[in-house]
């Protein structure tokens, strides 16, 4: 086993070379300056050594891939790639000639900047693979990026057993190898526990699912630790609270979780944007809406170098401002998304004319703009990636298309049903005073629709307020109200020409109020049924997921063979 004097890299770079702990400590120093919000300084501090270090490349690679997630910009995207696939070929070369780490008496002649290298090489693997699916969300392409998660899995998992069969190995370093196995092993489960087996098995992950609690344990002392991993387990972990068992779950989010986790990075990065970002988002989620925009507004302030933050603080304002009902602030944010981010363009404009259509008619529009233009151009900035488009922009052109017409039928409600898809009825069900705003314009353009003459979308509309209203009921512990608004878009599946979605996830709500009431196998039974009897409606992956989610949450089995753990 190695000193712990071992060089980053072949040692026929020369003397130039520094050791694995100089290595270790300069990448602890530029991850220090990047969440100090000195984005420059750090790159700098990586980038001469990017050739020759494992974890400069690892590191300076990682920064790429999430700027690439931030701006969804097609180069950085694949500037990102590439620069994780050189970092790939720099562990390479470090690596054992010999694969695997199987072999018991391997202990013999493993140095420990092979188990770095093998580690290093495992998460450009598993980077790569996110960037594949950002890249392209094609069919192809999702079965190659699922073969580069397997790949590098089962490097994680050998690699796991081989530390643990051989514990006297431990150099001065490991501590950071430790950080590494709980990371990749920890996404690894946690992320495979959110995956529908029917999705698991397109990736051809069949017959597998992650151990969702295993792997939050492993990322929780990944994250409390010190070591070059611990702010990529404590962002994963962050995201996962606040963001994905939000959006993909029922719309709770786990608050507590994130707080404590945040906690201790606030005390040391005050300042920091990215911690400013997040402690927002805990504040929107709990319903505070006020305290969430001061963060949000923070973190814009905190620092100018990287503008894609300042988009992530924009997308949230758009939605605090949407939940308060002061729909021009709202307008005002989907606009500089619209001008300065490429995630896409037709949500924000989407979400532009949305917000103006909720203004009296007779009110005059900021710059002049008109909703109805503003619809008829949603289409027009569709992105193809790979010739396919976001969800949610299908979602948002699919809605958009009925003002094609010379006189088109205005949408009731556009901007609360875009609200509906991203959870937001769960944000204002922590504060009356929205929960009621929202009501009484769910309530308004009811009354607008029973006035106005009948026409080929009246029942659709009419479904898509019963819907929201609903929602708005249910947070307003009327129950059986809400009970009677779902059950009357279920019973109007027939009539409704082309909002599909309407009915999986009104049986969604439905279940989930089951669920309030005590009536589990109820709930159980119309789960089953939203999950298997519906097909090719709009955002139908989001709805699976969150089907998947509540039948994981009531231990059910979903119907389908019962997967076994990795």
């Amino acid at each position: 086993m190695s000193n712990g004097n071992g060089k980053c890299a072949d040692a026929a770079e020369g003397s130039s070379q520094m050791t694995m702990k100089e290595c270790l400590d300069e990448c602890m120093e530029a991850l220090d300056l990047f969440l100090n919000n000195h984005f420059s300084e750090s790159m700098e501090r990586l980038r001469p050594r990017v050739d020759e270090s494992m974890y400069h490349a690892l590191i300076y690679a990682t920064v790429l891939e999430m700027q690439a997630m931030m701006t969804f910009e097609h180069d950085d995207i694949t500037n990102a790639g590439n620069t994780m696939k050189s970092a790939q070929e720099v562990c390479q070369r470090v690596r054992r000639k010999s694969p695997g780490f199987a072999n018991k008496s391997a202990g013999d002649s493993v140095s420990e900047e092979q188990l770095h290298a093998e580690i290093c090489y495992a998460e450009c693997q598993l980077h790569r693979a996110a960037l594949t699916f950002l890249q392209d969300e094609s069919m192809v392409s999702f079965i190659k990026g699922g073969i580069k998660v397997r790949n590098s899995y089962l490097l994680y998992k050998d690699l796991h057993a081989f530390i643990k069969a051989h514990s006297s190995l431990k150099g001065p370093s490991h501590v950071h190898l430790e950080g590494g196995l709980a990371f990749g092993i920890g996404a690894f489960n946690l992320t495979l526990s959110l995956f529908p087996p029917r999705i698991l098995k397109v990736l051809e992950f069949a017959g597998f699912s992650g151990d969702k609690e295993y792997g939050l344990s492993l990322l929780y002392d990944g994250a409390i630790g010190t070591n070059l991993h611990s702010m990529l387990c404590a962002l994963l972990l962050l995201c996962y609270y606040l963001f994905l068992v939000f959006i993909l779950g029922t719309g709770e989010g786990e608050v507590d979780e994130a707080a404590k986790l945040l906690k201790p990075f606030q005390l040391r990065y005050p300042r920091g944007a990215i911690f400013l970002f997040f402690a927002g988002r805990i504040e929107e989620i709990k319903g505070n809406i006020d305290e969430a925009v001061t963060l949000f507004e923070d973190g814009c302030k905190a620092q100018q170098a990287w503008k894609q933050f300042h988009h992530m603080c924009y997308w949230e304002l758009m939605w605090c401002f949407t939940f308060k009902r002061a729909w021009r602030m709202a307008y005002f944010y989907a606009d500089l998304l619209s001008q300065e981010n490429r995630w896409s363009k037709a949500m924000y404009v989407f979400m532009k004319a949305a917000c103006l259509s909720m203004l009296p008619k007779d009110e005059a529009r900021p710059f002049g703009e008109d909703e109805v233009e503003l619809f008829r151009k949603v289409p027009t900035f569709k992105q193809k990636i790979a010739g396919k488009s976001p969800a949610t922009e299908k979602f948002a052109i699919r809605k958009a298309r009925r003002y094609k017409a010379p006189y088109p039928v205005g949408l009731p409600v556009p901007v609360l049903e875009m609200m509906y898809m991203w959870n937001g009825f769960s944000v204002i069900s922590k504060q009356p005073e929205l929960n009621e705003g929202i009501m009484q314009t769910v309530v308004e353009a009811e009354r607008t629709l029973l006035e106005s003459p009948g026409n080929e979308y009246s029942v659709d509309d009419q479904c898509v307020i019963n819907l929201l209203k609903g929602m708005c009921l249910k947070n307003q512990g009327l129950l059986q109200a809400a009970e009677k608004c779902f059950n009357k878009v279920c019973s109007s599946e027939k009539k409704i020409k082309f909002d599909h979605y309407l009915v999986p996830n009104s049986m969604v709500e439905l279940s989930l109020l089951y669920i309030d009431q005590g009536r589990r196998d109820e709930a159980i039974t119309l789960l089953r049924k939203a999950k298997q009897n519906y097909k090719d409606y709009s955002m139908e992956s989001r709805t699976q997921f969150r089907i998947h989610a509540v039948l994981a949450k009531l231990k059910a089995d979903p119907g389908e063979d019962e997967d076994t753990h990795l």
